[in-house]
């Protein structure tokens, strides 16, 4: 194993093991913010108790999510020196700000939450958490930016060996980072609200503090319906996007070999990328792939063998973090719709209960894994 792949992997667990935490923290912003507003609109005390319960684990998680960060930004400059050296004029201007503007607001937001409770009126109090939660969203911003730019480099022109930028609009609203900031983000809401919902299950489970966490889980509940189907609307989005702009992302995700029309969507494939097949296919939907990717059922797919071989995804691993990510991301909607139908009778529903007491770890695996499709396909 070369020093390239151990520098790959190094920045992989890092990554993976930050994004543990980033997410929830994302989405549970926004919850105890209405949670505080409540609060603030009705002086139901049971609403404080909701806002200072999850705003404990808001701050582990973010205390612990800066610390992982920081590690990140140390590759860059061990792990990643060529690489910010040559595009350091356009991906290190768009992490300089977000540790400068975002981070900086979100973490002076965050200490004037902490310590003032007896300092601020209750409304301004609430109004924090909300600053916080814009922040928090405006981090991901750019973090998300830099990013789409790795996916999709625009705005840039190669001058003395560097990349340097020519248009900062264009990496700012190009498509790829809207859709991408919209699909990520939502992802990271639906992450949190599964959380709220499988520690409130526990709870109701054993019977503690039922208005508490009854009320929780609600809340949650609706806030991961509507952040569900807007992840699967924007993934749908996101495909168009990677057949354009990627098109040997897309022959990976599905395992198409040959160039095809009228493409097909396998339900399960184990491709063979030394003989450039698949040994097994289930449950072929023809045309399925083209119809999603390009809106056309008679579209022409290009298959893998139309590229170089070094210019090939993993195509194992790029596949099966599609399926697992998009069968999870169905997964949630039934989960969350069967949920809208129990919501006024939890106590009565300890297998439902229990089925999201046990879902906790999927949009965990869900999140990563659109990770690990995202920069584990995009090559070369």
């Amino acid at each position: 194993m070369d020093v390239v792949m151990l520098s790959r992997l190094q920045f992989a667990v890092a990554t993976m093991f930050h994004f543990l935490f980033v997410p929830f923290t994302l989405g549970l912003s926004f919850i105890i913010a209405y949670m505080e507003t409540k609060y603030v609109q009705t002086g139901d005390e049971t609403y404080l108790a909701m806002t200072k319960f999850w705003g404990k684990l808001f701050l582990i998680n973010f205390a612990v999510g800066v610390v992982t960060g920081i590690t990140l930004e140390f590759q860059f400059g061990t792990n990643w020196s060529r690489y910010s050296a040559y595009v350091g004029d356009i991906f290190g201007s768009l992490l300089a700000i977000e540790a400068t503007v975002a981070f900086f607001l979100e973490s002076t937001l965050v200490g004037i939450w902490i310590f003032g409770w007896k300092k601020l009126s209750k409304k301004a109090h609430a109004t924090v958490m909300w600053l916080i939660a814009a922040a928090s969203t405006l981090s991901a911003v750019w973090i998300l930016i830099a990013n789409a730019w790795m996916q999709s480099p625009v705005g840039f022109t190669i001058r003395d060996g560097r990349a340097e930028l020519v248009d900062f609009a264009a990496v700012l609203f190009q498509p790829y980072a809207i859709f991408k900031f919209i699909h990520t983000v939502n992802a990271a809401y639906v992450l949190s609200a599964f959380l709220v919902m499988g520690i409130s299950a526990y709870h109701l489970l054993k019977k503690q503090h039922i208005e508490i966490f009854t009320r929780s889980f609600r809340i949650a509940l609706v806030f991961g319906f509507v952040c569900s189907l807007i992840v699967v609307i924007v993934g749908d989005i996101n495909g168009v996007l990677v057949a354009q702009k990627q098109p040997t992302k897309l022959a990976a995700m599905e395992s198409i070999w040959d160039t095809t029309r009228k493409a097909p969507v396998y339900l399960f494939a184990l491709p063979d990328e030394e003989n450039e097949k698949n040994t097994i296919e289930i449950g072929a939907i023809p045309g399925a792939l083209s119809l999603l990717a390009f809106h056309d059922i008679n579209a022409e797919v290009r298959g893998l063998k139309d590229f170089p071989r070094e210019e090939r995804p993993p195509v194992l691993i790029t596949s099966f973090a599609f399926k697992g990510m998009v069968g999870l991301g169905s997964y949630f909607i039934l989960a969350t719709v069967v949920g809208l139908f129990k919501r006024n009778r939890l106590l009565e529903s300890p297998k439902y209960l229990k089925l999201m007491l046990y879902s906790i770890p999927l949009p965990y695996i869900a999140c990563e894994l659109g990770w690990v499709l995202a920069e584990v396909g995009r090559q070369p």
